[in-house]
């Protein structure tokens, strides 16, 4: 299987800002390919979901229920929780639909756009607010059970595979756990022309979207000396719980290798260290009894092995296809549209897989969590993206207290945009969404930006090397926020390296770094029509000096762009030869005989074909990937 080990070269950047990435089912081989089929459904042009669900729970592990060609109707969502396989005949062939979900957009094409449909407001009407298809124990009630953490005795360090507990009693090999620590957040002054030069609620790594005195876009109702709260002073605001243990955001899944009487192993190094004095902890994974996935005594409720491939999901009104809960498992080769929430969602789960699929035309887009095409949430890790198509939704990707040791490598992302305001280049590659993300690798993708936000808190330490960032979406006309490359407050330690950014003889009027970058004052927007860089930018509060940490932080290294039309090397970087990955070994069999790396801002020519842009323009977004069942 060429080009599934990890890269051996990790040196090219600081040791703080490299993982040994092994994400998704690679350290296990790869996707598995399963031959025997338990059995074949064809749809009965009535409610399929019984029989469909029937074979999923009767199928021997490690076998596969096919769903032959045509529309399958689905009243409730099917839960795979055993090791099987749910594959169609193929996207666009095989279609589960669920009818009383997200609605499909009108004819009308939004004005200003090439072909981009109009959606229909989900408050215009009623829907059943469910997924498609799930992967997990339950919908619900999967999560760490705060009650049995365990406190570290001494602080497990970045890139270390071991922690040190008190008693190791209550784990064994083969436990998926969390390990997080607490923020440690206190009122911190703002950069230069904040609005009323309000205090910010962070750490030395967590930067909330709390302010004292409240600004508007907070995630806490009120403030005063001693914090931020909803209601009560003291209790911490609900938002801190949203996608992690509450003030707990800067985390990551492990699984458990080894157990003696003080020590847990793990089968990964941890990606950043997790410290004694920030309250650090590790704690199992439980779900409610009541659930309908209940699990023996609390414990190992990971649903592992399971795949879903080769057919469409259509409808989904509460995401459409959601791990949860899941490890070791899959998506591959399906397409996704016409959703509510996230077109596929992972929570709580640990080295999940998707490729080789299309994820587009979500129903709603528009800011507030209804129309993301991928989510990452809950501290779920050593998640593999790859090689997918990412287009027309609110954003591409949303990462929320999530990603450690991820990889998103070689899909193309484009297209992302706000409903109400067309006009706003909205992210593209990203991390980010709620504070905590870190240690995310984006290679080889193309899209028109990449982008770290700080609507709900910050992302730490991501890696962006060797994608082409245009500046520029496909089919809108971009009016504001254009940029190539984007990073909100709080996006401190992010590296790029050996990018290309731009379009050749496309740059006219573009500024290199955006003015306030370097007058240290707000000045966003001024340089011209777009900026290749744009740092240290909050958009809610744009009269905001640039983040000094965010410049102070950043390494930019090895990046051709069309602008100056060189190579430069700006920030803390050396110049060097660079490596072909840093994830892989060699090249990946979807590249066939493409060249690769695809993007070579060293070389006299700089972009070759990427297979997932290559698929999109020829109107084949369902073809088999080259290679993909390697």
């Amino acid at each position: 299987m060429a080009g599934r080990a990890a890269a051996a070269d990790n040196t090219l950047l600081p040791a703080d800002r490299m993982v040994a990435w092994t994400p998704g089912l690679m350290a296990a081989g790869g996707i598995p390919n399963r031959t025997t089929i338990y059995r074949t459904l064809s749809p009965s042009g009535r409610d399929d979901t019984a029989p469909i669900q029937a074979a999923l729970q009767a199928a021997p592990a490690g076998q596969v229920v096919l769903l032959g060609p045509g529309t399958f109707i689905l009243s409730e969502p099917l839960l795979i929780n055993r090791p099987v396989t749910l594959r169609g005949s193929g996207a666009n062939t095989t279609r589960l639909v669920k009818p009383n979900g997200a609605r499909a957009r009108t004819p009308t094409v939004i004005p200003g756009t090439r072909g981009i449909l109009t959606p229909v407001d989900p408050a215009s009407y009623s829907y059943d607010p469910k997924p498609v298809v799930i992967v997990g124990p339950s919908r619900w009630n999967n999560g760490p059970d705060s009650a049995a953490s365990h406190p570290l005795l001494a602080d497990g360090a970045r890139g270390a595979t071991t922690v040190t507990l008190a008693s190791t009693a209550s784990f064994k090999a083969g436990d998926i756990v969390l390990l997080d620590e607490a923020s440690g957040a206190s009122w911190q002054a703002t950069p230069a022309g904040f609005p009323e030069a309000a205090k910010v609620w962070q750490g030395d790594r967590v930067a909330w979207n709390m302010h004292h005195p409240v600004q508007g876009g907070d995630d806490n109702a009120r403030a005063d000396a001693g914090g931020p709260y909803d209601q009560t002073p003291g209790e911490l605001p609900k938002s801190m719980s949203w996608f992690a243990r509450t003030d707990r955001a800067t985390n990551e899944i492990k699984e458990i290798a080894e157990v003696s009487p003080t020590t847990i192993t793990f089968t990964s190094p941890l990606t950043i260290s997790y410290r004694v004095s920030h309250q650090a902890q590790l704690t199992p994974y439980s779900t409610d009894q009541n659930s309908g996935g209940h699990a023996a005594n609390n414990r190992d409720i990971h649903v592992a092995k399971v795949g879903v491939e080769n057919l469409s999901i259509v409808g989904g009104a509460d995401g459409a296809l959601r791990f949860e809960a899941a490890a070791y498992s899959w998506a591959r080769s399906i397409e996704v549209t016409q959703w509510l929430g996230e077109g596929v969602a992972i929570d709580n789960s640990f080295r999940v897989e998707l490729r080789d699929s299309f994820i587009h035309a979500g129903s709603w887009p528009q800011p507030g969590g209804a129309g993301y095409a991928i989510s990452l949430a809950s501290g779920s890790s050593e998640v593999l993206i790859e090689n997918n198509i990412l287009v027309d939704v609110c954003k591409n990707m949303v990462f929320r207290s999530a990603g450690a040791g991820t990889v998103v490598g070689y899909n193309y992302a484009d297209d992302s945009f706000d409903f109400d305001n067309p006009g706003w280049v909205e992210v593209g590659i990203n991390a980010s969404h709620m504070a905590g993300s870190h240690h995310v690798l984006f290679e080889g993708n193309l899209s028109h930006n990449a982008d770290s936000d700080y609507t709900h808190g910050n992302a730490i330490y991501l890696t962006f090397f060797r994608n082409h960032l245009t500046g520029q979406r496909q089919r809108f006309v971009d009016r504001s926020g254009i940029r190539a490359v984007g990073l909100a407050y709080g996006s401190w330690w992010d590296s790029f390296v050996g990018n290309v950014l731009g379009r050749p003889g496309r740059m006219n009027g573009w500024t290199y770094d955006d003015p306030s970058m370097r007058s240290g004052t707000a000045r966003w927007g001024q340089g011209g029509v777009g900026n290749v860089w744009m740092l240290g930018y909050d958009p809610e509060r744009w009269t905001m000096a640039a983040d000094p940490k965010t410049l102070v932080t950043v390494i930019r290294g090895g990046n051709f762009d069309y602008l100056t039309n060189q190579v430069v090397w700006t920030d803390g970087l050396a110049e060097q030869a660079l490596p072909a990955s840093l994830y892989l070994s060699s090249k990946p069999g979807f590249f066939g005989a493409r060249p690769w790396p695809w993007v070579d801002p060293a070389a006299e020519t700089k972009l070759h074909v990427l297979p997932a842009k290559e698929r999109f323009d020829a109107g084949t977004p369902f073809a088999t990937a080259p290679g993909s069942m390697q």
